[in-house]
């Protein structure tokens, strides 16, 4: 089974498990490093998810994985936060970041760059802005690579 063909089934499977528990999917990465695969689940709630929490979601998703088996390989399943620097992968984790700093790179250049660190400070959907210092960047979403919170030093 391809890669994203695992990742939508496995979504599909975890899905109404983590909204019944009051937990969002923020990502499902399949990966091989080495000679392992690993089969990783970010999760996450309002106000943060706990090592307990990841348990519990682990259990579940090990016993119905166990019983549907979409992956042919053997595999290292993993769940757990997506941490303080938390991925922005889809237009609603965009829009939940405004007033956060965040790091958002391009396919190509916008205003001379591909790369903005900043104050998120508007998202309608179609356009990011975010503001570096005094100036404010506009940022088409169809040409954001890629798009994560980021801390502050």
């Amino acid at each position: 089974m391809s890669t994203s063909k695992i990742k939508t089934v496995v979504e599909e499977m975890v899905t109404p498990f983590l909204n019944s528990n009051g937990f969002e999917l923020v990502d499902i990465e399949y990966v091989k490093e080495g000679s392992n695969y690993f089969l990783r689940v970010f999760v996450d709630k309002e106000g943060g998810i706990d090592i307990d929490e990841c348990g519990k979601v682990s259990e579940f998703l090990s016993e119905e994985l166990d019983k549907n088996d979409p992956v042919s390989d053997a595999y290292f399943l993993e769940v757990s936060s997506p941490g303080a620097e938390r991925p922005l992968k889809k237009p609603e984790d965009v829009r939940k970041a405004v007033g956060k700093h965040v790091y958002i790179t391009t396919y190509e250049p916008i205003d001379g760059s591909k790369e903005f660190e900043g104050q998120l400070t508007a998202f309608d959907g179609e356009q990011a802005t975010v503001k570096i210092g005094k100036k404010e960047h506009v940022i088409p979403y169809a040409k954001v690579a890629g798009a994560r919170l980021a801390i502050v030093f």
